[in-house]
């Protein structure tokens, strides 16, 4: 493993077009083939943790990683939040943004780099963002790895109802609650065989909630209606060229494996890969055989493979 005590890269601004700004970090040899990561629901680019980024580094690539709009130091909307009512039928505001619409914000970054194709890697709703670029900018992606995540068809990839109730709990209004609920969300979600380890996953919520810049459960709550609006997108993956890797745990409790098996049948000659005991969650103990799985999946493409280093 890396060493993870390296200086975290400094946080870097795209204003884009849409009069968004999308805060992002740049790690690794600016010459080497380019991974986007993109964070999931109501998670800022810290959650891949050091590790994950050092990890990917000394695999041979760049890797830029993106605050999506909503989260941490990326434009807060200023639409206001869905009710929570409109949440619980699935009933977005007219004004909602869409997963399209934060699909255009990651190409908006890799055009403000001048980053004309990338590896592509997205976890949870990070995941359908992903796949939305895959399939509708397919030109800007070399390959995609989708992890734990689903199509938005409302019979797979559904949560277990013990999260739903967790996920009922009124939300954060400080640091203090806000490193609370993530620590009892993530023991739920992790999976049986990862135990999460309380004081590095307490470490990341406090950073998470330290660099938001606007209101996170504002935030969380419209980056759901934007995954609602969008709907079913089974069709849309089957257009999908991109060479793509669908990884996903048997212990899933917020999007439940169905979802990555979804996933992968809708997308042509898609690779599934199940780790036994792996949940909703990316524990240290995993940095290395997740990292692995993207670092070989990059290696199999033509354009930049040549360049990555594989053990």
């Amino acid at each position: 493993m890396p060493d993870s005590s390296r200086a975290a890269a400094a946080d870097q601004y795209a204003d884009l077009p849409s009069g968004l700004t999308i805060c992002f970090r740049d790690h690794g040899d600016r010459t080497a083939p380019a991974v986007l990561l993109v964070a999931g629901l109501g998670e800022d680019l810290t959650f891949w943790t050091q590790p994950f980024f050092d990890a990917l580094v000394a695999r041979g690539f760049r890797v830029v990683a993106i605050d999506n709009r909503d989260a941490g130091r990326s434009t807060f909307v200023t639409a206001p939040p869905p009710a929570l009512w409109r949440q619980i039928l699935a009933r977005p505001r007219g004004d909602a943004y869409t997963l399209a619409d934060m699909a255009q914000d990651a190409v908006g970054v890799l055009d403000h780099l001048g980053i004309a194709r990338a590896h592509l890697v997205g976890r949870s709703m990070g995941g359908m963002i992903a796949q939305t670029v895959a399939a509708t900018a397919p030109e800007r992606v070399l390959s995609l790895t989708s992890l734990y995540s689903t199509t938005g068809a409302r019979k797979v990839g559904r949560p277990a109802l013990s999260t739903m109730r967790l996920l009922a709990a009124p939300p954060a209004r400080n640091r203090t609650d806000a490193v609370r609920a993530h620590l009892r969300i993530t023991r739920h979600i992790a999976g049986r065989g990862y135990p999460i380890d309380d004081a590095a996953e307490a470490a990341v919520a406090a950073r998470g909630w330290d660099r938001s810049a606007g209101d996170p459960a504002a935030g969380v709550a419209r980056q759901i209606q934007a995954i609602q609006r969008s709907g079913d997108r089974t069709a849309q993956l089957s257009r999908i060229t991109a060479p793509t890797l669908v990884v996903n745990g048997d212990r899933d409790l917020l999007v439940d494996p169905s979802g990555g098996a979804a996933t992968a049948k809708a997308i042509r000659s898609a690779r599934h890969v199940v780790v036994p005991g792996m949940g909703h969650h990316v524990p240290e103990a995993l940095v290395g055989p997740v990292t692995q799985y993207i670092a070989q999946h990059a290696a199999r493409v033509g354009e930049g493979g040549n360049h990555v280093r594989t053990p």
